[in-house]
């Protein structure tokens, strides 16, 4: 058999599928699109999910794919062993009610051992325990001896989740030869050993469970196959584990080059190798998909897989980033297979270098905190981390608490998971309580009971359409009418309301018939494309199959489509003036108000702000057309149409044009000419993430309105000044500023020789101790400028004093020791002193010789601190 390299196995399958009729599609995107259930795609088919539950046609019968995917439930023992990846890539072939268990054993066949040159005496398939079907197909029809046939019961080759589709499965596995066995006499397929490893499996989906036990036969039968890529180039190349392969083994080269740790030398060098090279594997393609780095859901993911390989960078004597030079490798390694990888590398090395960046100053504050906490958890021989130390080091320094555990188990630590569990839950619940409720999201989860023929949209066109009403859902039931006062969502075969989506807002309006009168506040579309029309029932009544007339608010529509294409016309002035690393993080469009998000890594300023606020206005100005048209994606690509990240597209896509400024892909509405959109106005700029910036922005009717409103604030400010008009309005506040300083400083000078003259008078009741003079008092209503500006004038004024000033504010005692030349020279110091003093007082301070500030506390023992101030003297002199 032939050592065929990783990027030559998945070609290899991809065209042999091809040429059996299935279509070649494209990995999905790693983002789940409409599917709650997932965080990350984890597998081939999952994707396909709505083509398997006949929720959506497919685009042919016959399908093969190579999907990467994503598994993170075994973090934790990537690297410490050479079996666990949390990246890999899923070959499969799948059939959608057209051939089944016949051609795809045939096929697997063929394909390893024709094209691939396996020898066949090394594979070895097993079957389901009571699938006699595909035992003879591979006996009878593929001549494998029943002997090198294996049995499993339902935990090995039945695949089912839960009620709906399931079926038995028949799994390949190779025999790596005895060398790579347990040494067990009773060695044979299904051994936890590396000697039989299982690489493909054929799912045959041919039952529906009522999750019940109760199975009956599918009238139209599927095939769901998956082939781990990096296991049949394990077998292919004779190599030992995944991280053995070529492409992967690069990457860990590239590391080695970087951190001079060599692969093989040390377990525990070998351990932070794997762990670095599967996570910046992982990272890259997730990047590339549109997820970044945050504190929940699939971002926290990513976070996580960066800061476990920036750890075990340094861990390997790396000092600053080097993750965002590996990634080059990852690309280089993934080009052919991945080209946007190519096209995103810029983007995905520069997020990858700033949360490199800031977890490396987040581990320094981190490491230090956590180093004084085990300590001090050794101090009292606990070995149980607290659970509330581990919650403080990542609410409040941000530090991960799976990094937190890592590091206290190599500390011989155990986290009290339950204390640390208990807190998060209570942070959960607390911030569940802040967000808002779902709305009319619910009704998209509804099983409205109908075909698979999605609501026909007619909105780009149409602002009224007549359309027939296929279901009526109502405080969560389906039902067969609507009538005045009630709550509900009406779904129609076809609409001319757009629903909310790609951040658009969606339209509202009115639904009615024969004097019924249905107000439509809200729309959105289901996984089966249907479009549920979310309102209320304002007059009359109306049922299923009623023939209605569906009316958007035109005026909303319009000002919708101002800011849509506005947000169009501010993406591209962002990478114009910010530069071409801006992507699209998100956005919403509302009536005349937008919102959009941007990956850019520091604030704009505010001239960079003014210069795009300019371009947009410019390009509203020149009144540049606006073009809709659908084309093939490859198309799209050519002349340049920005795609945005995490979306999945067909092969035919809608691109919107304005002028030669702007090309997009977008199924959004728009206007046809930019000067309909107004004046543009950016209202905000912040960030909402890391590496993630959000301007607010208005067009049209609201800018209007923002604009009267400076105005009328504008005539107020002029009117409290007493400027003539606006225009004067910044001479006069330049004025008047002038004057205020005047006035502060005439008050400074004041009060200045209004303290010297109180602290000269205080000067003449000094006391004689020895051959100094010292002075105590308590004044009212003193702050600690007058304080210090008093006893700068007594230190000067007598070089013998020792001074301690006192003033009382929100129940705390402010002190002040001030020590003239000659005092000092006596060995009498202020911070000393200063010690001593706020010591009686339950508080402390400290400073110079000649001026010192503290606190006190306890209220009841000023009088007390006072007068210890002659013993403090006396003492010092030795008298």
């Amino acid at each position: 058999m032939k050592k065929y390299g990783l990027n030559e196995l998945r070609e290899m399958f991809l065209a042999f599928f091809e040429s059996k009729g299935h279509l070649r599609l494209p990995s999905f995107s790693l983002i789940p699109q409409n599917d709650p259930s997932l965080l990350l795609i984890n597998s081939g088919m999952a994707p396909m999910k709505p083509w398997f539950t006949g929720e959506q046609e497919p685009p042919r019968r016959r399908v093969c794919t190579c999907q990467k995917c994503i598994r993170t439930p075994d973090i934790d023992n990537v690297g410490k062993t050479a079996r666990h990846g949390t990246y890999f890539e899923m070959l499969g072939n799948f059939s959608f009610g057209d051939y089944f268990k016949h051609e795809a054993i045939a096929w697997s066949w063929e394909f390893l051992t024709e094209v691939v040159g396996m020898d066949p005496s090394k594979l070895y398939p097993s079957v389901y325990e009571n699938d006699d079907e595909a035992f003879d197909i591979w006996n009878k029809e593929i001549g494998i001896p029943a002997e090198r046939i294996t049995r499993l019961g339902k935990a090995d080759n039945f695949w089912e989740h839960g009620a709906g589709p399931c079926g038995p499965c028949s799994e390949i596995y190779y025999d790596r030869g005895p060398d790579k066995g347990c040494g067990s006499p009773d060695c044979k397929v299904g051994c936890d050993c590396d000697r039989y490893m299982e690489f493909w499996n054929n799912v045959f989906t041919q039952f529906s469970s009522d999750g019940a036990g109760n199975y009956t036969e599918l009238e139209h039968k599927n095939i769901d196959t998956g082939m781990g890529l990096e296991r049949l180039a394990v077998i292919c190349q004779d190599v030992d584990s995944l991280f053995d392969v070529d492409t992967v083994m690069n990457i860990t080269n590239k590391v080695s080059d970087i951190t001079g740790a060599v692969y093989g030398q040390s377990q525990k060098t070998d351990v932070s190798l794997r762990v670095i090279t599967d996570h910046i594997r992982s990272s890259t393609m997730m990047i590339c998909d549109g997820v970044l780095p945050s504190n929940e859901g699939r971002g926290y993911v990513l976070r996580r897989l960066l800061r476990r390989a920036a750890r075990n960078g340094k861990l390997l004597g790396v000092t600053g980033t080097f993750l965002w030079e590996v990634c080059a490798t990852v690309i280089e390694e993934n080009k052919n297979a991945y080209p946007d990888l190519v096209e995103k590398q810029d983007y995905i090395t520069r997020i990858i270098r700033v949360e490199e960046e800031n977890f490396n100053k987040t581990i320094d504050s981190g490491m230090s905190i956590l180093n004084s906490l085990m300590e001090a958890h050794k101090a009292k021989n606990e070995t149980t981390f607290s659970g509330e130390d581990a919650f403080k080091l990542y609410d409040t320094y941000g530090f991960p608490v799976d990094l937190t555990v890592e590091i206290i188990e190599e500390q011989g630590f155990t986290l009290d998971r339950v204390g640390f569990n208990r807190l998060m839950k209570e942070q959960r619940e607390r911030a569940r309580a802040a967000r808002a409720a779902l709305g009319d999201l619910a009704w998209a989860g509804i099983d409205l009971g109908l075909d698979n023929t999605p609501t026909e949209f007619t909105g780009y066109e149409k602002v009224s359409d007549h359309g027939r009403i296929l279901a009526i859902v109502s405080n969560g039931e389906l039902c067969s009418s609507v009538r005045t006062g009630d709550e509900a969502a009406i779904v129609l075969d076809k609409t001319p309301f757009y629903a909310e989506m790609g951040g658009q807002s969606a339209d509202h309006g009115t639904i009615s018939a024969y004097g019924s009168l249905f107000k439509v506040t809200g729309v959105q579309k289901n996984k089966g494309g249907k479009y549920l029309h979310s309102g209320v029932m304002v007059a009359g009544e109306l049922k299923i199959d009623d023939t209605v007339k569906a009316e958007i608010d035109e005026a909303r529509r319009r000002a919708i489509m101002r800011a849509h294409s506005a947000t169009h016309l501010l993406h591209k002035a962002l990478r114009m003036i910010l530069g071409d690393h801006i992507q699209q993080a998100g956005s919403l469009v509302e009536p005349d108000r937008l919102r959009f998000d941007f990956t850019h890594f520091s604030a704009t300023t505010p001239e960079e702000l003014r210069m795009v606020e300019d371009l947009v206005n410019n390009a509203i100005l020149e009144g540049m057309p606006v073009k809709i048209v659908e084309m093939p994606m490859s198309e799209a690509k050519k002349i340049g149409a920005t795609a945005l990240f995490g979306e999945k597209y067909g092969n035919v896509v809608r691109v919107v044009s304005m002028g030669s400024y702007s090309t997009e892909l977008c199924g959004g509405t728009h206007l046809d000419n930019t000067a309909k959109a107004g004046a543009f106005s950016i209202t905000s700029e912040f960030s909402v993430a890391s590496g993630v910036r959000r301007i607010e922005a208005t067009v049209g009717q609201a800018t209007l309105e923002h604009l009267k409103s400076d105005d009328k604030l504008l005539f107020e400010l002029a009117n409290v000044v007493k400027a003539n008009n606006t225009s004067e309005i910044m001479q006069k506040l330049e004025q008047q500023s002038a004057e205020l300083r005047e006035l502060r400083r005439a008050v400074d000078v004041f009060s200045a020789k209004e303290a010297n003259g109180e602290a000269a008078r205080f000067l003449l009741g000094a006391r004689t101790v020895g051959d100094l003079k010292v002075l105590t008092s308590a004044l009212a209503d003193a702050d600690a400028d007058k304080l210090r500006q008093m006893g700068d004038y007594l230190r000067v004024k007598d070089e013998t004093i020792v001074a301690v000033l006192s003033s009382i504010s929100d129940d705390k005692i402010t002190f002040l020791a001030v020590c003239g030349a000659e005092a000092v020279s006596r060995g009498i110091k202020a911070g000393d002193l200063i010690k001593s003093i706020t010591k009686i007082a339950g508080g402390s301070g400290g400073g110079k010789p000649d001026s010192a500030m503290g606190g006190g506390k306890d209220l009841s023992k000023l009088d007390d601190a006072l007068a210890a101030v002659d013993n403090f003297v006396i003492e010092k002199l030795g008298q």
